[in-house]
């Protein structure tokens, strides 16, 4: 389970990059600076654009090296422009394509915590069930979100990728 989902969560983060091409793209067609982006938000009291990008990369690597006890490449948050952003998006693409299925064995029963829990824990199927993915998704969509809502040209498809038809 936790492979096939990491494998989908690789391939949203494709579609990330791919979303990042198109709005960097729609601002030099519409003659802006496309680190405009980086700042903008659907509400006052959320993250902007660049945050949820980088709480989406974190929640996928973070949650891969919690899962597998793998330490995660480091990220310092400061990327100024739509290529730095995309830039990140292809390091934890890299890092996530250096598991293997066997690198999640026991991940399940693996003790999960993090600072902001102040010492609770979760199991590793809890955490992955109820926080990382929920959370991936959260940010994910949230930054689609706010290129829709700038204008740039995305759809469904875009965001859902090519799917696996037969």
């Amino acid at each position: 389970m936790y492979f096939e989902t990491f494998s989908q969560i690789k391939k949203q983060l494709r579609q990330l990059d791919k979303w990042l091409e198109t709005a960097a793209e729609y601002a030099t067609t519409k003659k802006f600076e496309p680190s405009v982006y980086l700042t903008l938000r659907l509400a006052p009291d959320q993250f902007a654009f660049a945050r949820q990008v980088q709480t989406a990369c974190d929640t996928a690597k973070l949650a891969a090296s919690r899962l597998t006890g793998k330490e995660a490449p480091s990220h310092p948050d400061n990327e100024t422009n739509v290529e730095e952003l995309r830039s990140r998006v292809r390091s934890v693409l890299a890092y996530l394509d250096g598991f293997s299925e066997k690198d999640f064995a026991g991940a399940a029963t693996r003790t999960v915590t993090q600072p902001r829990w102040e010492g609770k824990v979760m199991t590793g199927a809890n955490y992955f069930l109820e926080h990382a993915i929920p959370n991936f998704y959260f940010h994910l969509t949230t930054a689609y979100a706010i290129l829709r809502h700038a204008g740039v040209p995305l759809g469904k498809r875009d965001f859902l990728g090519t799917l696996t038809l037969t």
